[in-house]
């Protein structure tokens, strides 16, 4: 008598990524082969290749350099907005505080980076997806507060 395969679905930003074996003792072993970092590598290359580009969206506010996002826009932002607008057009949506101040250095602007992030996270802007690692990210209503804000203030819209 053969068993059936024992199928398991992970669901992730990008969709779902599901793994399949033989047996329980297969799958558990699939799984632990998986490599650290590798969901959220296959998230972003899935997100940044597969997503139609979202580059338009930031036209005449952020440039996409080398070293990351800079910021271009003359509407005056205030740091909390300008630390939004880097971490929205960040890859994966996150980064850190020292990559973000040096953004920002780029862009013309000098914030308090750690500081803003950590009332980011107060008023539920941000979060450490990791706490033992330096990046922050952007939660849903932080993004939501960027798209419907952030953004058009940046164009020059009334906000």
């Amino acid at each position: 008598m053969r068993m059936g395969k024992v199928q398991v679905r992970v669901k992730a930003p990008f969709g779902e990524l599901v793994l399949e074996g033989e047996s329980h003792d297969e799958v558990l072993s699939l799984l632990r082969s998986i490599p650290p970092g590798f969901m959220d590598e296959l998230s972003n290359l899935a997100l940044t290749k597969l997503a139609p580009s979202s580059r338009a969206e930031f036209e005449g506010i952020i440039e996409f350099t080398t070293e990351g996002p800079v910021l271009v826009t003359k509407q005056p932002l205030t740091h909390y907005e300008a630390i939004g607008l880097m971490l929205y057009a960040s890859e994966g949506k996150m980064n850190t505080a020292s990559r973000i101040s040096r953004l920002l250095e780029s862009s013309g602007t000098k914030a308090m980076v750690p500081a803003r992030l950590n009332e980011m996270v107060r008023k539920g802007l941000a979060f450490k997806p990791d706490p033992s690692k330096p990046e922050f990210k952007l939660t849903v209503q932080g993004e939501q507060w960027v798209k419907t804000e952030v953004l058009p203030k940046s164009r020059g819209a009334a906000s």
